[in-house]
């Protein structure tokens, strides 16, 4: 079998932040942390997942600057990981793969959680792809162009 080349190196966007934080296990811990999750011992106790696994993924979530290891809000010797800018930024993605799940992922009245505005107590609303007039784009309305260095190729 032969071995599979990272996707790092590559000009796609998506395979490169699949190779990132597409794995489910970091995608569920960052799924954790935008509930406030910042110890170990939460993240383990909520995912129930193996310390050695947390552990590995917590580091490349560290590495790629998505966390960072910050003393304990509360004062004790603790260590937590604290969501960085660029971890904050993933919150879209996570709603994207919510609003999938939500809709497809469940037999009708089957129970399951939905995501809410603090404010309004609702379900937030659908995210949906926008051209910079703001008409709603389809998949078939875009194409992808090569960039080098934020310019057109």
């Amino acid at each position: 079998m032969a071995k599979q080349e990272s996707l790092r190196t590559s000009e796609c966007p998506v395979a490169r932040t699949l190779e990132s934080i597409g794995e489910r296990w970091c995608l569920m811990i960052i799924r954790e942390a935008f509930d406030d999750v910042r110890r170990f011992s939460e993240f383990q106790k909520n995912l129930g997942l193996a310390k050695n696994i947390l552990a590995s993924r917590l580091k490349q979530l560290v590495d790629i600057g998505v966390f960072e290891i910050c003393p304990a809000s509360d004062g004790s010797a603790y260590r937590e990981y604290v969501l960085t800018d660029k971890g904050r930024t993933i919150f879209p993605i996570v709603v994207a793969i919510r609003q999938w799940g939500e809709r497809y992922m469940f037999e009708k009245d089957e129970i399951h959680s939905v995501l809410v505005d603090n404010t309004h107590g609702q379900p937030v609303q659908t995210l949906e792809v926008r051209s910079c007039d703001g008409n709603i784009l389809q998949p078939t309305d875009c194409h992808r162009r090569r960039v080098i260095s934020g310019k057109k190729e």
